[in-house]
């Protein structure tokens, strides 16, 4: 005889008593010798010795029952059961809801037990685990294929976002791929008069032709079905990994014309868990080197690995300036760079910036004649001319930095270099000029 959890307090969820007929309640017996299916018994008809068939009443026995603790001496497993169902149906925080459904809890009590025993509990603790269930709820289908009744982007003509996009044209909804494959079909006429070899000749290009368009044909496909006509969506996506995964989704995608959208994802996303797993694995191995047995200590660790970090940063920069101050051109970078990480921070002596570093400076951009000057107003034409910018290619840069912007809520200066790909130094002075006018704000 043994005491077993029952797995539902509802008595509608078991198969009624094999005796009576009547709905189970807690506790019942189980016979450990007969089944599947399982052989129930209510206590009545147990203590009446019933017996059915192969069922005798000499046989071992099981006592079903929810009334033990778990995790707590004052709630039972029947208990804990109820509360995971409450808050399902009730939602997190609806306390009060939760306890009314519960009926042998308080509001305070239900609270508390959560909170304890599945919120704080140190076996949930993992960052790893906390990782994965928010991929899952983020990401249930990561596959994002292009339909024709999206409406799809519309790069300015032969820049280079079109020129990433296989040429595609939005008007047409077709790429410049093989365009000129019907040219070697202008000239041909099948008439009754041609030779045999003529007539071969004539079937061959018309086959090579077949087999042009069918290539054509396929990788249009590989396009949309993998959503590379948004390529800004597909390149927001790809940079939710972490750097190192990032680097083998762009060696992987080669393999993409091989799978299928959601088959290619699932590939990227098993070596992006298995990164997580490995990273997971070493710092638990750090953990361990290092005598930490709990996650609590854990945390006190990384603060104070943190610390050390920032500390030997700090002498790494002194160094740096210590052996650039002889440089004045080596100073002037390094003196730069620390600008663009640390905007915030105190400003630059002039007397480091006014040192002449024996070039000069480019003349300002003549507009004259540009496409899409006219679509300019003074300050944005001042800006192009400084910049060195041509008007074409600011407006396509303004109009992705406002939209990344109205996605995000805000955009931060790393996220606008991630968008545009020229110098560092251009594109802080677009991203200030755009901030400074109101056009985008700071994340």
């Amino acid at each position: 005889t043994r005491f077993t959890s029952a797995s539902s307090g509802d008595p509608f969820d078991k198969p009624p008593c094999r005796g009576c007929s009547s709905y189970l309640t807690e506790p019942y017996v189980k016979c450990a010798e007969c089944g599947p299916p399982p052989f129930l018994l209510c206590l009545q008809c147990f203590t009446r010795g019933f017996e059915y068939k192969k069922h005798q009443s000499d046989h071992t026995y099981e006592i079903m029952t929810s009334d033990f603790p778990v995790l707590d001496p004052n709630w039972t497993a029947q208990e804990e059961m109820s509360l995971l169902e409450a808050v399902m149906d009730c939602g997190f925080g609806n306390w009060q809801d939760v306890a009314n459904q519960m009926c042998t809890k308080s509001k305070e009590e239900c609270e508390k037990h959560y909170m304890k025993h599945f919120i704080n509990n140190p076996l949930f603790a993992s960052t790893l685990l906390n990782l994965k269930q928010a991929e899952e709820a983020q990401h249930n289908e990561t596959a994002i294929p292009f339909h024709s009744a999206d409406d799809p982007p519309r790069p300015t003509f032969d820049s280079l976002l079109s020129r990433d996009m296989a040429g595609y044209m939005p008007a047409r909804a077709d790429f410049e791929f093989d365009n000129y494959a019907e040219w070697d079909l202008r000239d041909i006429d099948f008439v009754e008069d041609d030779s045999d070899i003529l007539h071969a000749l004539k079937i061959a290009v018309v086959d090579i032709y077949h087999s042009r368009l069918k290539e054509r044909q396929r990788r249009k496909k590989i396009i949309r079905d993998h959503g590379l006509i948004n390529l800004r969506k597909f390149q927001i996506l790809e940079r939710r990994y972490p750097k190192e995964v990032q680097e083998l989704y762009e060696t992987m995608r080669r393999f993409a014309r091989i799978l299928g959208p959601v088959e290619h994802d699932k590939f990227i996303e098993s070596h992006a868990l298995e990164f997580e797993l490995r990273r997971e694995i070493k710092r638990l191995q750090e953990y361990r080197a290092a005598g930490i047995t709990n996650f609590c200590s854990a945390r006190t660790y990384d603060h104070l690995k943190k610390s050390r970090d920032e500390e030997r940063l700090k002498r790494t920069m002194l160094s740096e300036v210590l052996q650039y101050i002889q440089d004045s051109s080596a100073c002037q970078q390094w003196l730069s760079r620390q600008a663009d990480i640390h905007p915030q921070s105190a400003p630059i002596p002039q007397c480091f910036l006014s040192r002449p570093t024996g070039r000069r400076s480019a003349p300002p951009l003549n507009l004259t004649g540009l496409p899409g000057t006219e679509k300019l107003n003074e300050k944005e034409k001042e800006l192009c001319q400084m910049v060195r910018l041509v008007p074409g290619a600011y407006l396509e840069y303004k109009a992705a930095l406002v939209n990344e912007c109205n996605k995000q809520g805000g955009l931060r200066l790393a996220q606008a270099r991630a968008l545009i790909k020229i110098d560092v130094n251009k594109t802080r002075k677009i991203y200030d000029f755009l901030i400074r006018e109101g056009y985008i704000t700071k994340a």
